[in-house]
């Protein structure tokens, strides 16, 4: 599994040249936001930066499909029928909607009707050793019971080995939600890493199991405008997760994906996508500890 990891200091920006907005920079991107507002909305320019109100009105910057699009109340995915899974799926995460009392969870694991040619079941995962894995995590949905209740569809599921799921892949989940909290919002891109050959495959639907699994993150918002990909194998893991960052370049490559085409000009594009920096994402030794000490044991 060592083809998935990556050293963080690969296409990390320095300091002179990091993902801090200027305003030159800032004002590109309102130009290159100008598509993807329209594309979304339909509607007129929206309020310049000058203003201090420019709020960019689009719900999603979404990645290339190669399956079927598929658009939820809460999320956006790309099904591949071949895998019986999603290759993306796409979200905002807000921090008003994280810090709203939790409703009570409900595992109401169950086919999703928007697929035409017809999703995993929760069958196809009974005794194959196998989680049924959350992409858009329920915990990031846990402001409305619909929304929570969405996030159970089958097509947001693919098989993760236990100790991933619980253990590293929850580390990932938990600092994504608290960067969300600081960021106030972030976009959020996860999906199975499916451009290889599957571990396994699982129930009468012959689902992959995937070798690895991705997660890329954008904040657009004033002073800071950065991302940063993660992809880290299915499999129990006891090292730090800044191990498994890497830029948003390297996730596409990897998976042949192409994230943000819309999102800007082509420089500025390539600059977010092509580097990324720690700093700019505070992990936790208490987590990582947590990890290692308890949930890779449970």
């Amino acid at each position: 599994m060592a083809k998935f990891r990556s050293n963080h200091s690969k296409g990390k920006s320095n300091q002179s040249g990091g993902m801090i907005t200027k305003v030159g920079i800032f004002g590109a991107l309102v130009a290159g936001l100008y598509f993807v507002f329209n594309l979304f909305t339909g509607t007129s320019t929206p309020t310049t930066p000058e203003s201090n109100t420019y709020q960019p009105k689009v719900e999603y910057f979404l990645p290339k499909a190669k399956g079927a699009l598929i658009e939820h109340d809460h999320y956006t995915l790309s099904y591949l029928e071949e895998h019986e899974q999603a290759e993306w799926v796409a979200y905002q995460l807000k921090a008003d909607e994280l810090k709203q009392d939790w409703v009570e969870r409900e595992d109401a694991f169950r086919v999703d009707p928007m697929i035409e040619t017809g999703s995993a079941t929760p069958d196809d995962y009974y005794r194959s050793g196998y989680h049924r894995g959350h992409l858009v995590p329920a915990a990031d949905r846990m402001f409305s019971e619909e929304a929570m209740l969405e996030t159970f569809l089958m097509s947001n599921i693919s098989p993760q080995a236990s100790n991933f799921n619980k253990g590293i892949w929850r580390e990932l989940e938990e600092l994504t939600r608290s960067w969300a909290k600081r960021c106030q919002e972030l976009y959020v891109i996860t999906g199975p890493v499916l451009s290889v050959s599957p571990k396994a495959r699982i129930g009468n639907n012959q689902v992959s199991v995937p070798q690895a699994y991705y997660k890329v993150l954008l904040d657009f918002k004033e002073p800071e405008f950065k991302a940063i990909g993660f992809v880290i194998p299915n499999q129990v893991s006891f090292d730090p997760l800044y191990d498994f960052a890497v830029s948003v370049d390297e996730v596409e490559k990897l998976t042949g994906i192409d994230f943000f085409p819309d999102l800007m000009d082509d420089e500025l594009e390539e600059e977010l996508e092509s580097t990324y920096n720690l700093d700019f994402w505070e992990f936790s030794k208490q987590k990582y500890e947590l990890r290692n000490k308890k949930w890779n044991q449970e």
